[in-house]
């Protein structure tokens, strides 16, 4: 706060200015080009006051002069600076609601028929490339936080099961599981009675550990179904995957410009198809209880191959539920308005399918 109590309204509407310029053409931006601008406040100072107030920008860190060029560009505290403005002050530009209808049509539209937080999720992160120019994240909450619905097991041969667990978030996980015991027919619906009756509700990993303790408990003909229904189940979610977060990227192209250097190119793509390098870096900057919108400048902070990006992030929530995050990683000269409009417009995605599903 104290950093924009010192830039004067004269200078914060040449800095907006000289953003927008710059995200627009990607190219520096001198005074003249600032006084040329058909609107806004910078419009009524002559180049000679745009070019003083420049100079002081640039004193406070907030341009800077690319090589011999007579333009500036704004610095990364320049565009956090104009990042608190969109969000804040008397006219806030941040709101899902201040999405073009085109774009809330287009997003809406591409949401029609699916089902399930994996699928949506996969789905969002197409639309937000699409619509941002960036690279766009969807990445589920972590499996042991997912709420068992239902479990049913089919025999398809001797030692081999099908198994399809649907979760409360709506995601139907299906596996043919090599078991060490063979199980017949009555066995298996058993198991699967056990699993629905006494467990429904339960995340993936409170199962896991409340049977482990029943079967230390038990000693009697009780014991050999309890050892049935947990040889099912560990193989259904082994505990390796039990933490395991599905990840969706989309658009990584986005990112390949001209002014990027191959080694950086290279680090940047391995970063992005690292997907736990992603779930790294969500958790570090994104709370899921946060309530809005979170813009990141300093990601390097967390992956030194994301120097220069920027990650505009949020949780997707089904009411007071968290289904997963949500968000996109571009470079600084992304358009901010749209982009945090977007994602925070489909961070409720999932309430407006259930919306249109009761209509």
């Amino acid at each position: 706060m104290a950093e924009r109590e010192q830039v004067t309204a004269r200078q914060r509407a040449i800095l907006t200015a000289i953003i927008e310029s710059y995200i627009e053409t990607g190219e520096p931006v001198g005074s003249g080009t600032i006084a040329r601008l058909p609107h806004g406040e910078a419009q009524a100072m002559s180049p000679a006051t745009i070019r003083n107030e420049m100079a002081e920008l640039a004193d406070a860190g907030l341009l800077e002069q690319p090589h011999t060029s007579a333009g500036r560009i704004p610095t990364a505290r320049a565009f956090r600076m104009y990042v608190e403005q969109l969000s804040g002050g008397t006219n806030p530009r941040i709101d899902a609601a201040r999405l073009p209808a085109r774009s809330r049509r287009q997003i809406d539209s591409s949401f029609v028929g699916l089902a399930g937080t994996q699928a949506v999720l996969e789905r969002t992160s197409h639309v937000l490339a699409t619509l941002s120019s960036g690279v766009g994240l969807a990445i589920a909450a972590a499996a042991e936080g997912d709420l068992l619905e239902h479990v049913h097991f089919s025999r398809l041969a001797p030692a081999r099961v099908l198994a399809v667990v649907v979760t409360r978030s709506g995601m139907v996980r299906d596996r043919v599981l090599a078991l060490d015991l063979d199980l017949t027919l009555g066995e298996l619906e058993t198991a699967a009675n056990f699993l629905n009756e006494h467990f429904r509700g339960w995340s993936v990993e409170q199962v896991r550990a409340e049977l482990a303790r029943m079967v230390e408990r038990e000693r009697s003909e009780y014991q050999r179904l309890l050892n049935s229904v947990q040889q099912l189940w560990g193989k259904v979610v082994p505990a390796s995957e039990a933490r395991v977060q599905s990840v969706y990227v989309e658009g990584v192209a986005n990112l390949i410009g001209p002014n990027i250097d191959g080694e950086r190119l290279r680090e940047m793509l391995a970063a992005l198809e690292a997907k736990q390098r992603l779930v790294d870096l969500l958790n570090a900057y994104i709370d899921a209880r946060q309530q809005s919108v979170r813009v990141v400048f300093d990601l390097e902070e967390q992956a030194p191959e994301m120097a220069g990006l920027v990650l505009i992030a949020a949780p997707a929530r089904m009411g007071a539920e968290n289904r997963g995050t949500i968000g996109v990683i571009g470079s600084k000269r992304m358009d901010y308005e749209n982009t945090m409009n977007a994602v925070s417009y489909l961070s409720r995605v999932f309430d407006r399918i259930a919306l249109h599903r009761h209509e």
